[in-house]
């Protein structure tokens, strides 16, 4: 066993102990104005309730719930609109979605049997993939805008997604968004079925500034500029971390066992001010909260590379967060409510425990809570973490 993790029950060590019944009219079509309007369940400490007991608060009360000296840590990527429409030489429509500069791990499918990395080289889902094969020629199409001429490389047999050869000159999401924003639209999540032009901006974070992420850090749609100013007012600092959403938000869990269980890596960034952001608020008895899921792994997965300690990095990290997982950084969550069966619900449920969130996801459901992306918000405040699951106390600073 990893150092760090206890030993979990069995049935948290099943994928299918994850599941449960979401009626489909739970999922959030659209967000509520303002953003901190939407509901907040608040989750009380272990042993208060059986089953589990929750308040039921708006996230702008949030403020209330934090204390002076805490650290907010938010991911401030940016979503690309990396959803683009194509045409084939033959006129069929194709979609793509653009994920990440390709960096082969193995050789990829191409005409030659491998495709290396190379300026502009890109790897995309597409719909429909069977039909394109390397060396197509495809024309990127959108109103206003000329046809642009991109080009199918290969395949990756590890996303079964496609290597596409986009100008030479857009080597990274920065240099790539110009041509996203002629050309393409923001990828919201398939069970969101309308789209809206207001979703450039709302399907942004208000402190979005890294481009990079195909899906949005989604509990930071809740903040809004007059909550984040209220939170600084209440004497709570804000430190940024980057995470770019990739392909993993795309790829259901399907390992049964997790104890086998392997997710896509993640690029990231933890930058020597969070690294001091943390141990200042760590020096001073503040509690580090995370503004979901991305910076909680952000900040898991960066330490963990260390020995448990945080410290400056800048690249990809691999981390699953299941139960049994000892936080070495987080002990608190602002966070949506996920799909079953999801990476992000064995994470969550590693704070609070399987059993227990799911009794929480049961009472949300039943008081007609707002699921996913565009949903409600619920709040684990360090008290009600699990001990077992609790970063060890710090040693008093010298």
């Amino acid at each position: 066993m990893l150092k760090g993790m206890t030993d979990p029950s069995a049935a948290d060590q099943r994928l299918s102990s994850y599941d449960f019944a979401l009626p489909e009219e739970r999922i959030a079509q659209r967000p509520v104005e303002p953003r901190h309007a939407a509901r907040l369940l608040v989750v009380d400490p272990p042993g208060l309730g059986d089953p589990p007991h929750a308040r039921h608060r708006s996230v702008w009360e949030l403020q209330q719930e934090l204390r002076p000296g805490d650290l907010l840590v938010v991911n401030d990527t940016r979503v690309l609109r990396a959803r683009l429409q194509a045409r084939r030489p033959t006129g069929g429509a194709v979609e793509l979605l653009v994920l990440e500069p390709w960096q082969p791990s193995a050789p990829a499918s191409g005409g030659d049997g491998l495709v290396a990395a190379g300026p502009g080289r890109w790897l995309c889902l597409a719909k429909p993939a069977r039909k394109l094969k390397a060396g197509d020629g495809l024309e990127l199409v959108a109103a206003g805008q000329a046809p642009l001429p991109v080009q199918v490389l290969g395949s990756d047999p590890e996303t079964g997604g496609r290597v596409v050869q986009f100008p030479p000159q857009c080597g990274d999401a920065a240099a790539l968004e110009p041509l996203l924003v002629q050309y393409g639209a923001i990828p919201l999540p398939p069970y969101i079925h309308a789209h809206d032009a207001s979703d450039n901006e709302r399907y942004q974070t208000r402190y979005a500034a890294r481009p990079g992420a195909v899906a949005a850090p989604t509990a930071g749609l809740h903040l809004s500029d007059d909550l984040l100013a209220a939170i600084r007012e209440r004497g709570v600092a804000i430190a940024t971390t980057t995470l770019h959403v990739g392909l993993g938000t795309f790829r259901p869990v399907e390992t049964e066992d997790l104890r086998t269980l392997q997710l896509h890596s993640e690029w990231v960034e933890v930058t020597p001010a969070l690294v001091e952001a943390v141990a200042a608020c760590q020096a001073r008895g503040g509690r580090v909260i995370a503004i979901g899921t991305t910076a909680v792994r952000s900040l898991e997965a960066v330490a963990r590379l260390h020995g448990g300690v945080l410290a400056p990095h800048t690249g990809p990290v691999n981390l699953v967060i299941q139960p049994g997982y000892r936080f070495a950084v987080v002990q608190g969550l602002l966070t949506n409510f996920h799909l079953p069966k999801s990476s992000l619900l064995l994470l969550v449920s590693a704070l609070i425990g399987r059993e227990r969130l799911l009794a929480l996801y049961a009472e949300a459901i039943a008081r007609q809570y707002r699921f996913f992306s565009y949903g409600d918000a619920m709040w684990i405040a360090p008290e009600a973490v699990l001990s077992s699951a609790a970063p060890e106390p710090q040693p008093p600073s010298s």
